[in-house]
Order: structure tokens, then sequence, then C-alpha cells
């Protein structure tokens, strides 16, 4: 106990000393002349662009600048707009302004562009055609983002905002609106040394829209199916006429039904930004959204016979069922951030940033759950349920600071990043059942032929009521050393210390758990830039995730680990509008969570997984109005250790291990029919299983996506179709009872003017 008091002290009183000293620098730094190449990239300073002839540092800073699309021949933005589909440069692999073509490990970036191309409605939809990733596996589902990259699942610990972690756990889930975002950036592979957070998988930055130099309008209407109708704004551009203050605000709301009877999907999302500049070195950015969602379960817990085969009659169930009640299938989220990225530029040395948020989210769910056929019905109508009730309230606190020094030590330049990071994650979690609880009541059948219902029979008991508490400091270091003009090293260390407690408030705290632990990551990795494009790249590096939670006997869960080697090429040769990337890993994770075996509401840590595959993605914009992204993965995926020995060298449920697509958006650029705009998209998907022995398989199927669009003078008209062929597919099944039907046939037209 005062070791852990004692750790929580020591974590806050470390991250504020943090904050104070780049505060007081800063200030200190506002006295001092500006250097003669200073400023953020995009500002009023302009800066040299990093080649990899480079004989120096070209200071790339990027700081929270407001987001203008570049001119000719100016660097990329890496928080900003991509011209095209093709993104040159990220700030998530190292967190700092590198271009992707300099970055050893496999990335892919999804502009603005691409995503108003796609009309990508939420995250899983924004990232369908990215490589290494698997948007939904639980299917259809209007209150979550659900993703698996490589084979590991990274919508827990894996989902970022702005380079700092949303961090889902239990329900206090929270899910950032796409019209808010100008890129996703998907991170493949570990990413703990310069995070202290996410699977070995990788992890998904999403990057908020930014305030703009230039005055910006935008409005959007737009409706389809299911009822489906939303309005949406975007407003930027300078406050002041000295150019100081620039400001933007992003709205979006939306009404309507789904795919499934009676249940809605309404959400409603406001984001103001507003970006200070005193000056060409010091830039400060608020960073605001609020969002409040109301919908249902919409991701139905289905059998295996009547989903992926034919029940006993011969039937399938109805992808339109609603499993839950009409009357109370419900969803609730509140959600909120407020944050700020700060930075400045001392000179052609030094550079220090911090970013810093605060995220709030209420959510409220109550529905009944599929829980298979009732076991006294042959002929496979009657599907059980269960009701399930969940209040979870979760607060977080974060802090990222950054020092960057760029330099050349007599023998090579180096790109040196210090930093040291906070997060205070609180999270209430409350969670009954109808079953393995007080009061014991039973959940009323559904018949799959003609649906009934009714009111609610009773309420849930809680099964689950705790506080759970979540420190993490994190100090890490990490150098880009030019050892020649090509040849660049990357290596990177990070320590971590945890503090992570868990109050069970159903027994007045009398099986309070909690754990202190520490961890370090490290990465290295080399990458050769030669003149006509092509970047062979290797790297090795590990993972560190502490768990939140609880097993079954109500003990904390150790921090899981894991270990990657990723070697590939990257091929971008110099105006010629395309990269191709091709990377193989091999990835070593341990201590993963999986269903605990006689009780699916409590999960265990069984052991060691293996992830070894192939990848390739292709992104283009070969000509005026062409925009290509396509990929293929492949990867192998078993159990290596496992409470079970049996499951050892089986393949993990839910997880599909070779898929393939391509997207193609065409607008014609001259002639009559100029401004005219079509194309689509092709999504394969392979097989997967269904249980633990993988004796039951999920096939593998076909998708196809189209869309048409019109560009005249401000005014664009969009129509896009989603599951073109309206096909009838599972996207996976967890256990032979919980098996979950994908995306209907959806079609939305648009009707936009910007000026």
């Amino acid at each position: 106990m005062h070791i852990s008091r004692f750790r929580s002290g020591a974590l806050r009183a470390a991250a504020l000393a943090g904050a104070s000293l780049l505060a007081l620098q800063a200030a200190q730094a506002q006295q001092a002349n500006l250097p003669p190449r200073g400023g953020s990239a995009g500002s009023s300073v302009q800066l040299q662009e990093l080649s990899v002839e480079s004989q120096g540092p070209a200071g790339e800073r990027y700081g929270p600048v407001p987001a203008v699309r570049p001119g000719p021949g100016a660097p990329e933005n890496p928080n900003g707009p991509i011209d095209g589909f093709v993104a040159k440069r990220s700030v998530t692999a190292l967190k700092t302004n590198t271009p992707l073509i300099e970055t050893p490990q496999s990335i892919s970036v999804v502009g603005r562009q691409q995503l108003d191309a796609q009309n990508a409605q939420n995250l899983s939809q924004a990232t369908q055609y990215v490589a290494g990733t698997y948007a939904s596996p639980f299917g259809y589902d209007t209150r979550l983002d659900y993703f698996l990259l490589r084979g590991f699942n990274a919508s827990d610990y894996g989902l970022y905002l702005n380079g700092l972690q949303t961090l889902n756990y239990g329900f206090g889930y929270f899910r950032y609106n796409t019209f808010g975002l100008e890129r996703v950036e998907v991170l493949r592979g570990p990413a703990s040394v310069l995070f202290g957070a996410g699977s070995p998988g990788g992890i998904i930055n999403q990057v908020s829209k930014r305030p703009t130099f230039d005055p910006l309008g935008y409005v959007e209407v737009g409706g389809g199916s299911y009822g489906q109708k939303y309005a949406a704004f975007d407003f930027g551009g300078p406050v002041d006429k000295e150019g100081h203050w620039f400001y933007r605000l992003t709205g979006y709301a939306r009404h309507g039904g789904t795919q499934i009877v009676g249940l809605p999907d309404d959400s409603y999302f406001i984001a103001p930004a507003l970006t200070y500049k005193p000056d060409g070195a010091t830039t400060f950015t608020v960073l605001t959204a609020f969002q409040r969602d109301n919908t249902g379960v919409s991701a139905n817990f289905l059998p295996y016979a009547g989903t992926v085969r034919p029940q006993a009659l011969g039937l399938r169930i109805l992808r339109s069922t609603n499993v839950g009640d009409r009357t109370f299938n419900t969803f609730q989220r509140d959600q909120a951030f407020l944050g700020y990225q700060f930075e400045h530029v001392f000179d052609e040395t030094w550079t220090v940033r911090q970013n810093l948020r605060y995220s709030f989210g209420d959510s409220y769910q109550n529905s009944y759950i599929g829980n298979g056929y009732d076991l006294s019905d042959a002929t496979q109508t009657q599907l059980a349920r269960y009701q399930f009730l969940v209040k979870d309230r979760v607060n977080i606190f974060q802090v990222d600071n950054q020092a960057e020094a760029r330099f050349f030590d007599g023998l090579f330049r180096h790109d040196l990043l210090m930093g040291l990071d906070y997060k205070d994650y609180r999270l209430s979690d409350n969670q009954g059942t109808n079953f393995g609880a007080n009061p014991f009541y039973a959940a009323p059948n559904l018949n799959i032929l003609a649906p009934a219902y009714g009111p609610t029979v009773g309420i849930p008991g809680p099964y689950q009521v705790n506080f759970d508490t979540f420190k993490q400091l994190g100090l890490y270091a990490q150098d880009q050393i030019k050892l020649t003009d090509r040849l660049t090293l990357v290596l990177g260390g990070r320590a971590d210390f945890v503090d992570n407690q868990i109050k069970d408030k159903l027994n007045n705290g009398r099986n309070s758990n909690g754990r202190n632990d520490t961890g370090t990551t490290y990465r290295t990795a080399l990458i050769y830039n030669f003149d006509f494009g092509l970047a062979p790249y290797l790297s090795y590096s590990t993972s560190f995730q502490p768990l939140i939670g609880t097993d079954i006997n109500n003990q904390t869960f150790r921090p899981e680990t894991g270990t990657q080697l990723e070697g590939g090429v990257k091929f971008e040769p110099p105006g010629q509008g395309y990269v191709l990337t091709l990377a193989g890993f091999d990835i070593h994770r341990n201590g993963v969570l999986t269903a605990n075996p006689t009780n699916p509401l409590f999960q265990s840590q069984l052991g060691e997984v293996r992830s070894t595959g192939f990848e390739a993605q292709l992104v283009a914009s070969v000509f005026d109005g062409l925009n290509v992204s396509a990929s293929y993965t492949i990867y192998g995926l078993t159990n290596e250790r496992n409470g079970d020995t049996a499951l050892i060298g089986k393949v993990p449920v839910n997880i599909p291990e070779n898929f393939a697509n391509v997207f193609v958006d065409y607008t014609i650029p001259t002639g009559d029919w100029r401004g005219f705009g079509f194309g689509g998209g092709v999504r394969y998907v392979g097989r997967s299983f269904a249980d633990q022995a993988n004796l039951f398989r999920v096939p593998d199927y076909v998708l196809f996506d189209a869309q048409v669009h019109y560009n005249w003078e401000r005014w664009r008209f969009q129509v896009n179709a989603t599951n073109l062929a309206d096909r009838r597919f599972v996207s996976s099944c967890q256990t032979v009872n919980a098996c979950f039907y994908g995306q209907a046939r959806q079609v939305l037209g648009s009707i936009s003017y910007r000026w």
C-alpha cells in the first residue's frame, strides 16, 4: 500500500514537473531572437524540406500547425491535408516529421480526400482498404469500431486521437466522428517504445481537423438507406487581421434507422478548435470535441446454424432481426475531449512540444443478447436470450512532453527525441445480467420466424461493480542517426512505471486488487534510401501493454508483452505519384486474453500467440484525376502456448488470415464531361474459424462498393453504395453461438457546397 501511494504521487509529480518545465522554457524563449529558419511547417517562416540527400537538419518541425493544402513544391504538413491519396509524411511512427519513405516501419495513411471518396461513415469503413487491417470482425455495429491489425485486436489499447490513447476498456468506449478527421494513420507493428501501449499488431492514430490559415466554408447534406439523413458543416480561417489567431468549427448530425428493424442510429458531433501563433516559432492549438450517440445493439450474437449454415428447417435468420427488444434495445454515449498541442522552436537545434488532453465518456446499454437456440426446440426456431445492462463512466488525463534536437556530432547527423508522458485513467464499470447474479429470472426466447416483443421481464442484477484506476508514467528516447546520406539507423528505448488498482465495490472493496509493474521496450531499425526511390528496411521491436481488469477470480492481469521482427521495402520513384510497400513480419505475443472457458463474461490469460505473414500496399495518384488504393495481406496465426494443450497450433477464432482489396476513384479532368467521376472497390476476406478447435469454418466472401460523383463549380453531387450486391455474409464467429452478420447494402447520396 505504501509503495502504491508513493508511486502514484511520484507519477503525478513527474508529469507536472515536466509540464511546468516546458512552459517555463517556452516563456523564456519568447524573449529570445527568432532563428532564421525556425517555425513550424506551413508557418510564416518557411523551412527547407528534408531530402534523402540533405546535408543537415532542415527544420522539419511539425507541431499543431493549421492545416492548409500545400502549394506546389511545399512540404506536406503531416497533420494536414493530403494532395490525392498519396501521403508523404507522418508523425505517428516516429513522433517526428519524417517522410514515409524514410520510416523503417509499415504504415498506411488515409487522407480526407479518400475518406470523402468512400463517404466513410465510421472508422471501420475508413480503414477497410488498408493492408494488415481487418475492420468490423464483429460485423455491423453502430456502437463501436473493432479492428484486427496483423491478427491482433487493436480496438482496446490501439486506438489514438492526435497521438494520445483513447483507451477503450469494457464499455467505456470512445468513438470519434470521421467527418471531424483530416487523416487516419495505421501503424503496423509494435509502437510501445514511443506510446507505451498498443498490441504488437499496431495502432491506429486519428488526426483531427485543425484551424486553417485561409478562409474555409463547407456544408453537406445527405441521406439514404433505412431513412438515414445527415447534415454537416466545416468552417475555418483567420480570426484577426494580424494573422495570430485561427479557428475551425466542424459539426455533424445524423438521424435515422439501421439494417436492424426498429434500431436507430442517431449522432450529434461538434468540434471547435483554435490556434494562436504569436510568431513564427510558437504554436498553441486548442482541440475540443463533443459527441452524443443514440443507438442499440446491432451486432447480434447469432448461432452458427442459421447464419453460416442453414438451421434445422433449412432456414437462415434474417439480417434485419432485432434480437433485443424494440422497447429497450438501447445504447447511449456522451463523450467530450478537451486538450491542446503546443510547440516552440528555440533555434535550428531545439524544439519542445506538449500534447495534453482530458477525455470523458459516459455510456449506457440495456438489451437482450442472443445465447444460442433453446435446447428443447428441435426445430431451432426459438432463440434463447439473456439480458445485459451496463453503465460505464470513464475519465482520462494524458500529457506527452517532448524535446527534439537536430545536430551534427562531427561524424553523424542526429534527430534526437526525448519524452516524458503520463496517463491517469479512471473507470466506473457497472455490469449486470439476469443469470449468474441475484436476482435470477429467465429472459423470454425469440421466435426467429415471427419475432414478438413485449415489456421487460425484470431488472438485471449486478455481477460486477468495479472502480478501476490506472496510472502510467513513461520515459522514452529515440535517435534517428544518419550514418550516411542514405543509411539511417533508428534506436529507441523506453521505461514504463504502472500503477493498476481495482476496487470491487460490489463487495464493499473487500476484494480490492491491484499491482505495480515496470517494463522496458526498445526498437532498432535500419533503412537505406536509394536515389531512384527504393528503400529496404529491417527492424526489431518489443511491446509492453499493461492490462486493465480482473479475471474470474478477481485477480488483476499481468502486463502483456510481445516482440516483432519486420523486414520490407518501400518504393516511391520521384515524381511518379505512387508508393508501393512490401513487408514481412514475425510477431510473438505473450499474456493473451481469451474468453474464460467456464464463463465467457470473464477473460483469462492463457498463453502465447504467433503471427507470421506478408503485406503489400499500393497507393497511387498516377495522373490527373485517378487515385488508387490497393492491398493484400496473408499471415499465419497460431496458439503457441495455451492452458488447453489441445489448442496449441490452432488458429484463434474471429480472425481471417487472408484478405485483399482495391479501391479506385477517377474524375474526368477535361472536356465536356469535366468534373464527372466514378469508382468503386472490391474487398475479399478469407475464411476464419468459429471454434477454438477449428472444426467449424466461416467461409470467405467478396464485396463490391461503388460510387459516382459530379463536381460543378463549388458544388459536389455524390452517391455511394456499400456492399453493392447486398451479399449476406458472416464477418466472423466468436463461438458457435456467437456469429455476426456484416453490413447489408447501404446507399448514401450527398450534396455539398464549398467556398
